[in-house]
């Protein structure tokens, strides 16, 4: 049975105790930080860092833009000195107000939101968010997105002022924005966008794809010719909820983007697709829960995974899920994560549709 958060879901967790053997009194831990978790990661054999090309990570496992805020609100939650990464809110060139309310509705395994990419615009980030980010113990991709290709590059050129991030993420095609391009639609926009970025900034650069397309191959092809250092696959799906009593949609923007648990297949077929056909780097995102989520989207070609929509009713999930990866690899004889992407065993006649659409 699928479940996302409910009512009596714990997101509280109590500080575990620790002995300080200097004598000190004893001292709370934040609940990551726990002695067996440390102990796991100090025994391990295994080689979590990946490189994305010229993005390189200490571990795979990042938490999703748009699910994270700009960390703060995760600080009781999370230690960040065991993620991945972070990439925080998507920003734009100026402020949006986001989408009329409702934004937000549960579905049957997953989540539908329209926020519309509200945000303070790009300015502001730089001047109250960038500098507590990058203070962190932790790799920080700030997230953009444009109405138009010249956008994207001024977006770009602004952050790359800030050699201290580490990376930027292309929002190409959030699915519940109107009044701009879902530039992930179109394999040379995709491409266009991503080369004139990449003339202009520094820092490594990964394309935020759309599932909603006919062909996500030709998209991710297009991104890696435009110089992308990877893709992330995928974005959310387009859905509706209504209210059939009232007649009417549930959001106020009426379509919105579904994420969740309910769109794992989906996104674990894409990147089934996209690792057979394009050589780039992948991160695969949607509906991971736990770490056998994270462990098929390595196997099916995935360097690295996005925490999304889980971080909302287990905001200490992403923290919790290095060490199990690396009791998980320990107990499959792995070196190193990088051992088992893009595993997975395809019987000898693969239908087409699994290697090109």
């Amino acid at each position: 049975m699928c479940r996302i958060a409910q009512q009596s879901d714990p997101v509280h967790e109590l500080p575990s105790v620790r002995h300080n053997p200097a004598d000190r009194p004893f001292e709370a831990v934040p609940p990551t930080q726990n002695w067996r978790q440390i102990s796991r990661l100090e025994r391990s054999l295994a080689d979590l860092t990946v490189e994305l090309n010229r993005l390189k990570l200490r571990n795979p496992i990042l938490v999703a833009s748009g699910t994270f805020g700009y960390a703060k609100e995760a600080t009781a939650f999370v230690d960040f000195s065991q993620l991945g990464g972070i990439i925080p809110k998507t920003v734009t060139l100026l402020p949006r107000e986001g989408n009329p309310p409702p934004r937000t509705v549960e579905t049957s395994c997953g989540l539908l939101n329209s926020i519309g990419l509200d945000n303070d615009g790009i300015d502001t980030f730089i001047e109250k968010h960038v500098d507590y980010l990058t203070s962190l113990d932790c790799p920080i991709i700030a997230n953009v997105a444009g109405h138009n290709a010249e956008e994207f590059v001024v977006l770009a050129e602004k952050l790359n002022a800030f050699p201290q991030l580490a990376g930027v993420e292309l929002n190409m095609s959030c699915p519940n924005v109107s009044g701009g391009v879902d530039f992930a639609t179109n394999p040379d926009m995709t491409r266009a966008v991503i080369s004139a970025v990449r003339e202009k900034c520094r820092l490594p650069i990964i394309a935020k794809l759309t599932p909603n397309v006919t062909n996500i191959v030709d998209i991710a092809a297009a991104a890696a010719e435009g110089g992308a250092d990877a893709v992330t696959l995928i974005n959310t799906l387009m859905g509706v909820a209504i209210n059939w009593r009232r007649r009417k949609p549930i959001l106020g923007n009426v379509f919105g983007g579904l994420s969740g648990p309910a769109i794992k297949p989906v996104a674990l077929r894409i990147v089934c697709q996209v690792a057979k056909a394009v050589d780039i780097p992948i991160i695969g995102v949607g509906g991971i829960q736990n770490i056998d989520d994270v462990m098929e989207f390595l196997v099916a070609g995935a360097s690295a995974v996005q925490i999304g929509t889980a971080s909302f009713y287990s905001p200490g999930l992403s923290s919790r899920l290095p060490a199990e990866l690396n009791d998980l690899l320990d107990a499959e004889g792995a070196a190193s994560v990088n051992d088992i992407v893009g595993t997975l065993q395809y019987p000898e006649a693969t239908p087409a549709a699994c290697a090109t659409k």
